[in-house]
């Protein structure tokens, strides 16, 4: 529930969407506008999320869509969705996206280093020719940036795992 309301929304007893604030929101339009035209990737966790950003940008003039099928991804990849929506359980090995953009806006977090990781290497990739920028939208004073501190951690433990294994294989 704390992530949710750091987003903006949660879902009530009957699993209703209870909108509590539009600050991510409001955030993620200046990163759009920031992108001069450039396609974003939008990562979300929560489907409220998924229908809160679909609306607001859709009220913005913004035409956001879902890579969900191959013809999503060869429209991504071929440069026509200004603003492709993806969530890391389903941006997992393999998905192929990165000739579509450089740019990855994470509206919602989540706990799981290697669902983070791997959304992220969707974009930065081999075949990348841009620089890849990725952006966090975060409520000041959340759980968010616990979660962000969490995957940083888990991060560095992690690399520094396998720099012991890599030192003792060598060895």
């Amino acid at each position: 529930k704390l992530l949710q309301m750091a987003n903006g929304a949660v879902y009530d007893s009957q699993g209703r969407t209870v909108a509590i604030h539009d600050r991510k929101l409001d955030a993620l339009e200046d990163l759009a506008e920031a992108a001069n035209g450039k396609p974003v990737l939008v990562a979300y966790w929560f489907q409220h999320d998924h229908e809160r950003i679909q609306e607001y940008l859709t009220d913005l003039g913004y035409a956001p869509r879902d890579l969900k099928t191959d013809v999503d991804i060869a429209d991504w990849n071929a440069g026509k969705i200004q603003v492709g929506l993806i969530s890391p359980a389903s941006a997992g090995h393999g998905l192929n996206i990165q000739k579509g953009g450089h740019i990855l806006i994470w509206f919602s977090l989540v706990w799981s280093l290697e669902m983070y990781q791997q959304t992220n290497a969707r974009l930065w990739r081999q075949g990348q020719k841009e620089v890849v920028t990725i952006h966090h939208i975060l409520a000041r004073n959340t759980v968010d940036e616990d979660v962000l501190k969490a995957l940083e951690k888990k991060d560095t433990t992690q690399q520094n795992l396998i720099a012991a294994v890599k030192a003792r294989l060598t060895i």
